[in-house]
């Protein structure tokens, strides 16, 4: 198969019909053999209904729908376990990514071998305030901290090999972040390509001003998992170590002074050196603990899946 294109969505239902045939048609006048996966995350509008007829009426439609919103990073984890195209698009439901765009996404994932390809919406029909240069700022702090040259992180279209898609593993709020992780698994072929953004057709964002400070809090943890994610003792037990050695040396400061140099000075506890040697110390151990348990979890953590499905069709 060629191309999988997955879209996760909530509470779509005006546009998923103008947006399949939209797909179809790019898909049919290019000759691509094509499935198109729709992931309803938790819709309480007639979403799964229009899902269902497109179903019936396409077998290259597929459908996975959640018993509620978990949100949209596991909707595309859901999404890429079941694909099965030698190319993976992703994009948006609400019309704002242009279908126009897959096969030259297309032809660089598989002409020109790159691994990944990220859209960048270089004209935004958005919100200036609201969107625009919070976005600016957040790409900015993304590039400095993950060092790929990418423009538009978040940007939905994205275009991916099928073993990539296969190998990242995005939860909690990683989607923003899939070229990050992407590269930190050993994929290097990443690059961009300009794409068309649209204003919004149907209906309002489902995004408010709080996914840029999830995002800014979502960089920190993926720095974190990408440096010490794999060893959180080389962190946290060098932190805990360098406090616990720095309260000592204070601890033996005040002792050497009190028996040798100053004994009928004032008490050791009414030294302001005391407590700080005190606090050094036990926040020094309590590092070292953190680095300890992380060691621990990260020998035994779950590999649940976060999120339940309630139903599949054509999987």
């Amino acid at each position: 198969m060629d191309i999988s294109v997955v879209i996760p969505l909530l509470n779509e239902e005006e546009s998923l019909n103008e947006l399949y045939d939209w797909i179809a048609r790019i898909m049919q006048s290019n000759r691509y053999s094509y499935e198109i996966l729709f992931i309803d995350d938790g819709s309480t509008d007639k979403s799964w209904q229009v899902i269902q007829k497109l179903i019936e009426k396409d077998a290259n439609v597929k459908g996975i729908r959640f018993r509620r919103n978990y949100g949209k990073s596991q909707a595309l984890n859901a999404g890429f376990k079941e694909v099965k195209g030698n190319v993976v698009i992703t994009m948006d439901a609400d019309l704002q990514d242009s279908p126009e765009e897959i096969p030259e996404l297309y032809n660089l994932i598989k002409h020109e071998d790159f691994d990944l390809i990220s859209g960048w919406k270089k004209k935004r029909y958005d919100s200036k305030i609201k969107k625009n240069l919070p976005s600016k700022l957040f790409n900015a702090a993304a590039r400095k901290t993950s060092g790929l040259k990418l423009h538009d992180f978040n940007c939905g279209l994205k275009a991916y090999k099928n073993k990539v898609v296969k190998t990242v593993d995005v939860r909690g709020e990683m989607h923003r972040y899939i070229p990050v992780l992407a590269k930190n698994a050993g994929f290097t072929k990443i690059d961009e390509k300009v794409v068309a953004h649209q204003a919004r057709k149907y209906g309002e964002t489902k995004f408010g001003i709080e996914r840029f400070i999830n995002g800014f809090l979502d960089l920190i943890t993926i720095w974190f998992l990408s440096k010490f994610g794999k060893r959180p003792m080389h962190l946290f037990g060098l932190l805990g170590t360098l406090m616990f050695i720095i309260g000592f040396l204070f601890a033996a400061y005040i002792g050497i002074d009190k028996l040798f140099i100053n004994p009928f000075g004032r008490l050791i506890t009414q030294r302001p050196q005391f407590y700080i040697a005190l606090a050094t110390m036990v926040i020094g151990t309590q590092f070292f603990l953190a680095g300890f348990l992380g060691e621990i979890i990260l020998r035994t953590k779950s590999s649940s899946k976060g999120y339940t499905i309630s139903e599949k069709i054509n999987l």
